[in-house]
This record gives structure tokens, sequence and C-alpha cells, in this order.
């Protein structure tokens, strides 16, 4: 990327003590006191930061609040609230970030994990750039079982100025990080505030695009600095579905975004502009290849084409306008078919690898 720096100094020499790094853990659960044990364990088991966590209990119907208070009583670093009431996820979240009084913060899911080492990576960074207030590395996706090949050793950094980060998320009309493998300055955080209520699907998308409004975003590379669980009863799966609901999602967190922080950026017209560009671009291409894969979409595809005809005047002079023209009037054959599905595939895969290596997605622009 133009303008990225790398920065391949770890820091990771021995500290005085009265220099370790804090951060405070906050964990919402709902319904995961299965999964509770496991992810605050990732948490204390970090070592070179001083951790603490503070769990919230959104009124589980499970076990929840005993594996709460046996934690508890087990750890002075382990602290917990309960409430009587559920109030919500995003209502959950900000509450903790509120009480935050730590260096650095993470907000981890009680379904997710941490990698070791993960917050000392990330604090090394920040301890030496104090220009970052947003730290992220690989998340590692997994289901039952947690990856036993946790890549531990960082082969460096990458950092990025926060408007160049911006840029490249609204050229790419996407959501680079997934969510356990954030680490946020704490006076960054309180600075811009917590998540939006009305963004239920596309908060987290938000808050990055806000922090990085703010300050500077450092990857650590090499790394595996989170493990993210992929599960049939994930919000993500049961609640959200479907792409075009999700471009609107994303439409809604740049929207949300330049509406705040971001509307300050140099160019911030500009750059609400590309991510509209983007995001309906996206659109067309997504309709373009379920057309020649003989997928069928969950919404129709005018639906798709009103979308991104309303927020890009622009988009039948797009080389992805014409090319979707050219498909819809064709015909499918079988061996068609079977070549978009391949080649879909390995777009797919390619992505997947660029964005491993890179933490961005490559700009459609």
């Amino acid at each position: 990327m133009d303008g990225m720096k790398e920065n391949r100094t770890h820091g990771h020499g021995p500290r005085e003590e009265a220099n370790v790094s804090t951060v405070q853990i906050v964990i919402p659960c709902y319904n995961y006191g299965r999964y509770l044990r496991g992810c605050v364990a990732s948490a204390l088991s970090q070592e070179g930061v001083d951790v603490s966590v503070l769990i919230i209990d959104d009124c589980s119907s499970d076990d929840t609040v005993d594996v709460c208070r046996e934690l508890a009583e087990s750890d002075p670093r382990i602290s917990f609230i309960h409430h009587p009431v559920n109030k919500g996820h995003i209502a959950t979240y900000n509450e903790g970030l509120e009480l935050v009084s730590a260096d650095y913060v993470v907000l981890l899911s009680a379904d997710d994990l941490l990698t070791p080492g993960a917050l000392r990576r990330a604090a090394d960074l920040m301890d030496q750039h104090p220009s970052v207030g947003l730290v992220y590395g690989n998340p590692r996706m997994f289901q039952e079982e947690a990856p036993s090949d946790i890549k531990t050793k960082a082969s460096g950094w990458t950092i990025w100025s926060g408007s160049e980060w911006v840029e490249m998320m609204c050229r790419a009309g996407s959501n680079f990080i997934c969510c356990p493998e954030v680490v946020l300055r704490t006076s960054v955080q309180h600075r811009i505030g917590g998540y939006d209520p009305a963004l239920p699907h596309s908060g987290d998308m938000e808050m990055w695009l806000r922090a990085a409004s703010v300050s500077d975003v450092g990857r650590v590379k090499g790394a595996d600095q989170a493990c993210y669980r992929m599960h049939p009863l994930s919000m993500q799966r049961t609640v959200h579905s479907g792409m075009l609901f999700d471009l609107k999602a994303r439409l809604a967190a740049f929207a949300s975004a330049f509406s705040k922080e971001a509307g300050n950026l140099p160019e911030a017209a500009h750059l609400y502009n590309l991510a509209k560009s983007a995001l309906s671009r996206t659109a067309i291409r997504h309709v373009q290849q379920s057309i020649e894969c003989g997928i069928e979409l969950e919404a129709t595809p005018q639906a798709y084409e009103q979308f991104a005809s309303s927020i890009n005047p622009d988009l039948k002079s797009t080389v992805e306008w014409r090319s979707f023209e050219r498909i819809r009037a064709r015909k499918r054959g079988h061996l068609r078919t079977w070549l978009a599905r391949k080649h879909a595939s390995f777009q797919r895969r390619l992505a997947h690898y660029q964005w491993r290596r890179s933490g961005v997605h490559r700009s459609i622009q």
C-alpha cells in the first residue's frame, strides 16, 4: 500500500515492572456460560501486560451467573456485573467500555479467545507509537476446537495514518476486522464514545472508522492475534443474513462514521462517495457472479440494482455495470456455469490470502 509504514522492531526486551501496560478485557455474555471459562483463561494467561477482566452477564438463562461467581472467587483480577433485565448487546458493550480505566481495552465476546502473547504484541506496538489508537492482527476462525497451530511470533508491524486506513476501507467498501483481534487505546475509545445503538449489525465497522479518524492504525504481522468462533447460533447467522442486508448495513456504518469523527477528515465528502461507489459496484458484481454461477439470490436482482443505483448515480458508466449487462443477456450453459464457479472460488481464496497477508481487502476502484 502506498504510504504504508513498516516497523520490524518488536520491543520484546525485558521491561521494568512499573512500565508494564495495563489492559482491561470486557467480556459481554449472554447464554454463553459454556464458553466463558475458556475465554477468561485466554485473557488471564497473557504475559507481559497487567490484565483485568470485567464480565457483564446480560440476564442469561443458562449457568452464566454461576460461572461468573466461580471465576470471580478464583482470581481477584476478575469482576462481573449481572443484569436482572436483558439490555441487549449494544447497551452491554457500552456499559463495559465506559468503566474501563486501563491503558488499553479489548471487547472480547464470551465465545472467542485471545491467542498467547496477543496483548503484549499489541501493547508493544502502541507503547512505542503513541499516535496509534487501534491495533489488530490476524484472526483464526474455528468452530468447536480452537486451532492448535497458532502462530505467536510477530514478523513486524504495519502502521498506517488513520486517514489512509479510512480511505482504504472506503475504496474497498468492506470491513477489514472481525473484532476479537482488536486492542484499542482507552483514551481513544473514550474520546469517540461507544457503539451506536442504531447499528446492531455494523457497529464494529463504524467504531473502527471513527477510531481511525482520530488516531493512527497498527497491525501485528505474522502472528495470530485471536480466535473467532463461527457457529450456527452466532448472531451473524441467525439474525442477519443475505448480501444485500450486509451491504445496507455497511452503508449505514459509513454514513454514521462520516456524520461523526470521519466527517472531520480532509476530503471527507470524497471518501464517503468512494465508499458508496464501492458498495454499489460490489452489489452489481454479486448479482453478476450469482447469475454466472447459477446461484439463487436471497433478494431479487432488481432489489440489488435499486440499491446500487440509489447510492451511485454513475453506476451505469462503470465496468461492473457493462459486464453485468453482458452476462444478463447471455445464455448460460453447464460448462460456462462450472467455469464461473471455479473462477469465483479462486477469487475468494485469493482475496482471503491477500487479506491475511496485508490486513486489508483489495480495493475495487
